[in-house]
């Protein structure tokens, strides 16, 4: 079991953020990153012309610089609306995308109260980073996209571990299987063998 934001929910969060929280948790709903890999995330890592973040490195809670889990590097697709607000935040502060203000890694404390702000903020239930990184996943499986491509995106060693997601997509394939009765009724009444052109009577 786990918990996650609905689409809806995820814009109620970004809405309330405070301005200096805002692209990290913008970041955390729009690649599924976790914890350690947003704070690792350096500006060369950040293709803002190809438009990609190639996740390589992580940071642990005691600053030790460690490769992503499973130590499998990947490259996210930056969507439009975060490719704007990077655009926006690009500083010279240091290496680091999220940092402070004199370029150090951000601690685990600063990280831990991120997110618990904006949701009291916005009214939420509280949550943690690894639940955006959830509502990621669970908001591409229900818009019905494949768990293949969720997989990759999360960086899943294996698609036995996105198939915690499986059950967000009945919604969909129930709508798939209810499209079948208007798109392929003939209204004719004819039927076509497979193979031919021949057509054969009721």
């Amino acid at each position: 079991e786990f918990d996650f934001f609905t689409t809806t929910e995820s814009s109620r969060l970004l809405a309330a953020a405070p301005a200096d929280d805002y692209l990290m948790l913008l970041t955390a709903l729009r690649t599924g990153m976790r914890r350690g890999e947003l704070r690792g995330i350096q500006w060369d890592d950040v293709d803002l012309v190809a438009k990609r973040i190639r996740v390589k490195r992580s940071i642990l809670d005691d600053g030790h610089e460690t490769t992503p889990k499973n130590h499998r590097v990947r490259d996210i697709p930056i969507s439009p609306e975060l490719l704007a607000a990077l655009k926006s935040h690009r500083h010279l502060k240091g290496d680091l995308v999220f940092c402070n203000n004199d370029g150090s890694v951000l601690t685990r404390f600063q990280m831990r109260s991120i997110v618990p702000r904006a949701c009291k903020r916005a009214g939420l239930r509280r949550i943690q980073w690894h639940a955006l990184r959830h509502s990621f996943a669970s908001q591409l499986v229900m818009a019905g996209k494949p768990l293949k491509a969720v997989q990759e995106l999360l960086g899943h060693s294996t698609i036995q571990m996105t198939m915690c997601y499986a059950h967000l997509a009945e919604s969909t394939l129930i709508d798939a299987v209810e499209s079948l009765d208007s798109t392929t009724q003939d209204p004719a009444g004819f039927g076509h063998h497979v193979g031919t052109s021949e057509m054969r009577s009721p």
